[in-house]
């Protein structure tokens, strides 16, 4: 996989959502590189990862980069969230303190889970990119930036991040739906032994601010945060506000461990 590392302070690692690379988290690094060594990872199949031989798989993925980072602070962005909480369940001493941005242990709804998305979307997503790949892959884009203050220039900016490295492999975005639709990683909130942050945009249509809510509540010493223009990806219209939160979030985590 590949991963790219600037900036000085602390160490925190950015993970990308569904169809994404670390690049897409560039006004976020801007704001953060300052008083923070970030760490961008594309996962498997995504941005300079196309050509991994690692499987979208939250397993595989966490032990490969449990094996690359130091002790760091993790944040995931949607699908990201997913391999940050799988990192924290299966390395603990490897997280000094873990955001979850945008992201649920669980995306779809159930009998006991009301606060997530139906599966049929998620199933139309995936029966898309057999018939439209790019047409579904915008429309995926319209609906993470839908709410935000600047709707235009977020699914600019989303759009250019998909294709900045090459498209992503049909195969590798089917997985990462799959991933969307049958994880459920709640059963993990209880054990964390780090602090969590749970950041939402109030009118994210992907995640609910609900779900961070209730997602947080599971969680020993969880902190929530809702960024009240943003929709699904604050760091791209807010990216000064969502690094003050994490700065003054971690402020508050305890001091790094070692592995």
């Amino acid at each position: 996989m590949h991963i790219d590392t600037t900036g000085q302070g602390p160490d925190l690692v950015l993970v990308h959502g569904w169809a994404m690379h670390g690049g897409v988290f560039a006004p976020l690094v801007e704001a953060l590189r300052a008083d923070h060594t970030v760490h961008l990872v594309d996962l498997p199949g995504h941005g300079r990862s196309r050509d991994a031989d690692l499987p979208l798989a939250l397993a595989p993925v966490a032990d490969a980069l449990a094996a690359r980072l130091p002790v760091a602070r993790w944040l995931g962005w949607s699908l990201g969230g997913l391999f940050a909480l799988a990192m924290a369940q299966r390395h603990p001493q490897r997280v000094s303190g873990l955001a979850m941005l945008a992201s649920s242990p669980r995306f779809v709804r159930d009998d006991d889970w009301t606060h997530g998305m139906s599966r049929d979307i998620f199933t139309g997503f995936a029966e898309g990119l057999r018939e439209d790949y790019r047409g579904t892959l915008d429309r995926f884009i319209a609906l993470e930036a839908f709410g935000s203050d600047d709707a235009r220039g977020e699914i600019r900016a989303l759009r250019d991040a998909v294709f900045a490295h090459g498209e992503p492999a049909a195969s590798v975005l089917a997985d990462g739906l799959g991933l969307l639709e049958h994880e459920d990683l709640r059963a993990v909130l209880p054990t964390l032994t780090v602090p969590s942050l749970w950041l939402a945009g109030r009118r994210d249509r992907l995640v609910s601010p609900r779900a961070m809510a209730a997602a947080a509540a599971l969680a020993p010493h969880a902190r929530t945060h809702v960024f009240a223009h943003a929709g699904h990806a604050p760091f791209l219209t807010e990216p000064d506000a969502v690094a003050q939160v994490l700065r003054d979030g971690f402020a508050e985590l305890p001091t790094d461990a070692s592995p």
